[in-house]
Formats: C-alpha cells, structure tokens, sequence
C-alpha cells in the first residue's frame, strides 16, 4: 500500500505553502478543506441532508449552501453543530478513504487543519506537523488578514493546543520567518518518505527540521 502522510499546522505555520510544495514535486495531494467544500455542492448527498436537518434558508436561491446562514444557526449551539458534523465528517472521511484506495504513487499527502481534531489521522501513517511559535503565528496573522493584535490572539485561542499537534506527530518541520531554506527542507522531507516507501529508511526515525528543533 502506498504510504500516507497526514499534513496540518496551526493557523499561518504555513501548512498551505508546504502542501504547494509537496504538489510541485508531483507528489498527490488532496486537501480536506477542499473535500469538505465538494461535499456540500448541489446534487451531493450531504446538502441534501443539511438542507433537511436545518431548512432551506441555508441554501441560496441558486440551490447552493448559504454558508453565512449556516454558520449562524451553528457558531453558538453545540448540538447544531454536532448535527452538522454528523453529516460532513463521514462523508469527507468516505471520499478521503477513496482517494487513498486510488492512490499509486509511492506515497500521497492528505492534508488538513483538523487532521488531529477531526481523527483524520488515523488514515495516515505519519503526521507531518508545520511547528511555527505563536509570536510568528500572531505577527503573519496580523500581516495576513489585516487584524489586530487582540484579534489574531482571538484566532490563535479559537484553534487547538499546539502542543497537542506536536504530540500527534511523527515529524516535524518548523517554518519560522528566520528559516529561508523551507524548499531544502521539504525536499529533505520528500526524499525520506520515497525511501520509506521503498523499505529503505527506518519507520521509527523522527524528521525534526531544522535540524536544531
């Protein structure tokens, strides 16, 4: 069976920028986030069911989910939210176990912000983790989305403890801004997984780049 990497990162680790690394060496890579925008497109089972479950104020005139309104019925009820994720998550987990049955390359990435969260990690055999601090987390947010220091805190609150990614992982690479050579870095990263495919590295070694982490 080809191997899986698992890819995820905290808000602007630059999880986005590694993936796009990945995919231009010709690795495969499907990205959860899209997944989870697909299932939810006109004629998919799953809008079907959130239309039912919720009405059809979350669905727009054109047929296609008003994601505004759907947030607001969820943001701040628990249960709602539960319901909405009993839908999506089987249905994004079925068509990322597809993939993963599709795939023939050596090894694919399945990338996610919630992989650890969401369980995805358990269709992976190794976690990469994109490691950022969260002063460089706050100061990209910043420069990123044009917000302010106490909304971005906001932003870095609202995700999950870093500490617990980098428990979950199997390697990490961290991208701080003094770290210039992040294309080095994943080709080293890339160069281990073929081996790994292959038979020709050891499973239980650990990747923490730099090398200093």
């Amino acid at each position: 069976m080809p191997l899986v990497i698992g890819l995820t990162g905290g808000v602007a680790s630059g999880k986005s920028t590694v993936e796009a690394a990945f995919e231009a060496l010709g690795v495969p890579v499907i990205d959860a986030d899209q997944v989870a925008r697909a299932i939810v497109a006109p004629g998919e089972p799953a809008l079907d069911a959130i239309a039912a479950h919720f009405g059809a104020e979350v669905l727009q005139s054109d047929g296609t989910l008003n994601r505004r309104a759907l947030r607001e019925q969820v943001f701040a009820d628990a249960q709602a939210r539960k319901a909405l994720e009993a839908i999506t998550h089987p249905a994004i987990r079925d068509r990322l176990q597809q993939w993963r049955d599709a795939l023939t390359a050596p090894y694919g990435v399945l990338s996610a912000a919630i992989l650890i969260e969401g369980g995805l990690n358990r269709l992976c055999d190794r976690v990469l983790v994109i490691d950022a601090s969260p002063e460089t987390q706050r100061r990209r947010l910043m420069a990123r989305d044009a917000v302010d220091a106490a909304l971005a805190d906001q932003m870095l609150a609202a995700q999950a403890p870093r500490d617990r990614r980098l428990a979950a992982a199997d390697d990490v690479l961290l991208n701080e801004d003094s770290v210039d050579d992040l294309p080095a870095l994943i080709a080293r990263c890339h160069d281990f997984y073929l081996r790994l495919a292959r038979g020709e590295a050891d499973a239980s070694t650990h990747l923490r780049l730099p090398d200093a982490v």
